[in-house]
């Protein structure tokens, strides 16, 4: 391990920065002499991904090269997403090293062409340490980095994007031509359309003005239009209006009163899920909406007064509410349908370092990005588990270096970036901004032992975040001394600096509990004061540094637990196995926890298996009940209350330059009055940005099952599974029986899954040609398809045994002397053959000897018994129960499936539009498990 030249806290940060010549650093991760590639075990590998919805493969690339410790997960989601080039061609990548070297040596040929360091001996090292990073898992860029840098399109590096709209009709057409540009590209955006005047206002023509609600309606279409990248998932927006527009209220009942339409569309019979045939015909489902509230609103709410509603063009006060009124109805509709989500205008704007160059008036669609009009963001992560020493401490001075390398190559990446317009060109080049951020958040305090929603948790995410900005602020300093500041840095430097002085003491208030996270503190007190010196003197090459993303995609990539500021999802996740297949396991963070907290050995497996069992803690043997606290989740037995969300976001706010990504749960029982007081502690909190969901408050969900009484006069609503079709391998083994019926002779092979499940039969019976061969080929091939499906053999063998038709008669299996007709015989041989004894007790289908046992364990022998009678009974399989279902729901496929079986109701998140699996919430927005495939922008 080794470090950069003078980045450590309490160091001269830029002493050793040439300020003609660039950066000099010093190893951190690598070993003179060695490269990356070679420190570490290859393997190759097979992706192939199919469609559960009809078992169809929607991926296939078979020999992919990738280090063995990255998982199967991992593997799948980069080769299909990330590796570029027509699958099955020559120039499809193959390996991860060709998809990591496409990406770093394009930001190292731009860090030389841009003298960003001193020597070449630099800028090997900076090569290598990015390698090891991102070949390890320690941090990755975002998926346009992956898409896009290094290939033939445009290298786009950002995924989020602020666009501008006026009060001019040119304005609002250009609005709809770039928002579908963006969308194209893979991309999402988000506007404040507070400038465009009220319905309440007039023309210059003399007429009256339509409206921002009513030019929501053209976008909403486009939005819905378009799919994100030429794929199959729709387009991630944000529409803004403030809370002083006329048409406030109007804004706000949008979302709600489409909700209401698809309740009554709904009970009249339309298909109105997500992914429903009639859901296109409602409006405003393309976005996500957000009131803008301004801190005299608020105030006016808090003392109960009157609130003014302004002219778009004048500014003059046209109309007055109570304002306590209008912050109910927002709460309501948030209650009702999710949206809106509240935007603090004061507190944004007052953490804004260029308010001289306009206000901060909206976001990205996922929330985490704020700043001017016509920009953009290009984010990055880092994954928070890889900084845990074996000591279980979390290792600041690693962590600090890490996140010199990654922001440097994240402001490197702006010299070659492409963007979707030029005015979006124009400001991100004047501004540089960035967003840092991190995953794994949840999971790093499980495994040292802090409870989510608690002071010591707080602390250390508190002290993480300051360290992770502080170091990026530094650094940025450096690189304004180095290569220069941004460009409109001297306009705004007077408010630049109160930002950073900001940070700074917001960092000093941060209250410690523990020796780890006053560690961390104490080196983010450090690099603050560094960072300010250096600024001071030189300016910082970035506008923004930091903010907390959704992380979806990327998540995966690097194999974390937790997304973005999350907390565990749950304690129970499957994991794809090699060659197929999966497995549900415990979080590897639970054991960690356990052995952090001072459990042994033996405790560690006893509460980890009943964890596998329960999907909880409660109760687990050997767990003291003070720790309980400690493995509580978004979801489940112990789920962590809506204020501890918010609680955690607003201990690290004051240390991150953008907002939060996160949608704070809420269960379907809470009231207006406490999505109310959330909107107002988020406020008084001083969050940025924060929305809410109520489970099953969309009908376009899927909807609570069982578990729950319903008023009698309310039908009953069940989540409907669909099966996934698991193909049997191209080698399996099987076996063939010969058999007579009634004189009537055939063949039966049942091929099997390597595991001894039953997956296919081939009865031959009649000649070849015959309308009976045909039949039976037909019969044999629907039945193979179905056990392939997940339908249970005990269902096939419950319905076609004793049925009564000819040929029956005698057999010749010792086993099964009569059979009512060949289907009686068949599934009774196959229940013999492959089902476990007590389901064919249960079922009446016993072989010859467990007949002769039984016999003998009940009268005490034979003597006086027909055994040869007992042998070929019929008709003793036990008829279905009036309720039993006729079908099995599938199993689960992702850990949201699994939970939504161990709590008996569905949770409120959409099928992947790639897969069709069931998303996990990651952030404000939705991830896929299985393909990687997320809702937002990211």
């Amino acid at each position: 391990m080794t470090e950069t030249v003078g980045t450590g806290a309490g160091t001269a940060a830029g002493k050793k920065s040439k300020a003609a010549g660039g950066l000099s650093v010093k190893r951190v991760f690598t070993t003179e002499g060695k490269h990356p590639y070679d420190q570490v075990t290859w393997e190759q590998r097979d992706v192939v991904m199919t469609n559960w919805r009809d078992g169809s493969v929607n991926f296939e690339q078979r020999g992919v090269e990738f280090p063995d410790f990255w998982s199967v997960n991992a593997t799948n989601i980069v080769t299909s997403k990330y590796f570029r080039g027509a699958v099955g061609s020559p120039q499809r990548e193959r390996s991860l090293k060709q998809l990591i070297d496409r990406v770093v040596k394009t930001y190292v040929a731009a860090a030389r062409d841009h003298g960003y360091f001193a020597t070449p001996q630099d800028l090997e090292i900076f090569e290598h340490e990015l390698t090891w990073m991102l070949l390890h898992q320690v941090f990755s860029f975002n998926s346009p980095v992956w898409f896009n840098v290094g290939t033939a399109s445009k290298q786009q590096v950002s995924a989020c994007f602020i666009l501008a709209v006026d009060d001019t009709m040119e304005s609002i057409l250009n609005w709809y031509r770039e928002e579908g540009l963006i969308f194209k590209g893979g991309s999402g955006a988000g506007l404040n359309l507070s400038r465009i005047r009220s319905s309440k206002e007039l023309l210059t023509s003399g007429g009256t003005a339509s409206g921002p609600v009513s030019f929501m309606r053209g976008a909403d279409a486009s939005a819905g239009t378009i799919k994100s990248g030429g794929a199959t998932r729709r387009a991630a927006k944000m529409v803004v209006l403030d809370i002083d527009h006329p048409d406030i209220e109007e804004f706000v009942q949008t979302k709600a009163r489409e909700e209401e339409k698809i309740k009554v569309l709904r009970d009249a019979g339309f298909d109105m899920d997500l992914s429903g045939a009639d859901i296109s015909s409602v409006q405003y489902q393309n976005a996500n909406n957000s009131v803008r509230v301004s801190d005299e609103f608020m105030q006016a709410v808090e003392n109960g007064t009157d609130f003014g509603l302004r002219a778009r063009l004048t500014g003059e006060v046209i109309d007055r509410t109570d304002a306590k009124k209008l912050f109910r109805s927002v709460a309501q509709a948030a209650w009702e349908c999710a949206d809106p989500g509240i935007q603090y205008d004061g507190t944004i704007n007052d953490w804004h370092t260029c308010p001289e160059s306009g206000r901060i008036t909206a976001s990205n669609p996922c929330s985490e990005y704020m700043h001017l009009d016509n920009s953009s963001c290009n984010l990055a992560s880092l994954n928070l588990l890889k900084f845990v020493t074996p000591e279980g401490t979390f290792d600041a001075p690693l962590f600090a270096r890490a996140v010199e390398f990654v922001i440097t190559a994240m402001d490197v990446s702006i010299c070659f970036a492409d963007f979707p317009t030029e005015p979006i060109a124009d400001t991100t080049r004047k501004f540089r901004q960035l967003g840092i951020g991190y995953a794994n958040l949840g999971a790093l305090l499980m495994a040292l032992g802090h409870a989510y929603d608690s002071d010591g948790g707080r602390a250390l995410a508190a002290a993480i975040t300051s360290l992770m900005t502080g170091v990026s602020y530094r650094r940025s300093a450096e690189l304004a001394r180095a290569v220069g500041a941004y460009e409109g840095y001297a306009r705004n430097a007077e408010s630049h600096q109160r930002v950073m002085r900001k940070h700074a003491a917001a960092n000093e208030l941060v209250r410690t509990y523990h020796a780890n996270d006053a560690a961390v503190r104490a080196l983010a007190t450090e690099e603050w004061k560094t960072g300010i010196d250096i600024g001071t003197k030189h300016g910082w090459r970035n506008a923004q540094a930091s903010v907390l993303a959704p992380t979806g995609t990327i998540g995966f990539m690097m194999d974390c637990d937790t997304t973005g500021i999350e907390p565990d999802f749950s304690l129970v996740k499957f994991k794809k196995l090699v060659g197929g297949g999966s497995m549900q396991i415990v979080n590897q963070t639970v054991p960690r926890a356990l052995e952090a907290l001072g459990y042994q050995a033996e405790q560690v497996e006893a509460i980890v298996e009943f964890v596998a069992q329960n999907g909880h803690v409660v109760d687990a043997p050997g767990l003291r009940p003070e720790h309980y606290e400690v493995f509580d989740c978004a979801v489940g037995e112990r789920s962590i209350a809506p204020m501890g969300h918010v609680r955690m976001m607003a201990a690290v706010q004051p240390f991150l330059s953008g907002a939060i990504s996160k949608t704070v749960n809420m269960p379907e029982s809470a009231t207006v009055e406490e999505v109310e007081e959330i909107y107002f502690q988020g406020w008084k909190l001083g969050l940025k940005a924060l929305a809410i969901y109520r489970d099953n408050c969309k009908v376009g969900q899927p909807l609570s099952t069982g578990k729950k009484e319903k008023a009698a006069a309310e039908p009953e609503k069940v989540v409907e599974y669909r099966p996934v079709r698991k193909r049997l391998p191209k080698k399996r083994p099987s076996q063939t029986v010969s058999f007579t019926v009634g004189g009537a002779e055939g063949y039966l092979t049942a091929g099997s899954y390597p595991d001894d499940g039953l997956g296919e039969i081939f009865v031959k019976l009649g000649k070849q040609g015959s309308t009976l061969a045909g039949v039976m080929d037909a019969f044999s091939m629907s039945i193979s398809v179905g056990l392939q499906h997940g339908i249970p053999l005990e269902f096939y063998v419950s319905k076609f045994s004793n049925l009564r038709f000819e040929p029956a008669g005698m057999t010749d299996d010792p086993d099964i002397r009569i059979a009512t007709s060949v289907m009686d015989y068949l599934f009774r041989r196959l229940a013999l053959d492959y089902l476990p004894y007590e389901k064919r007790s249960q079922l009446g289908i016993l072989s010859a000897d467990e007949r002769s046992a039984e016999v003998e364990a009940t009268y005490g022998g034979g003597a006086g018994v027909d055994i040869e009678a007992l042998r070929s009974t019929v008709d003793s399989s036990p008829e279905p129960h009036a309720d039993e279902p006729e079908h099995r729901h599938r199993e689960a496929q992702t850990t949201t499936e699994l939970m939504e079986l161990r709590l008996g109701k569905a949770a409120d998140a959409p099928l992947c539009m790639t897969c069709g699996t069931k998303m996990r919430p990651a952030g404000s927005c939705y991830a896929c498990e299985g393909c990687g495939a997320t809702s937002g922008c990211s």
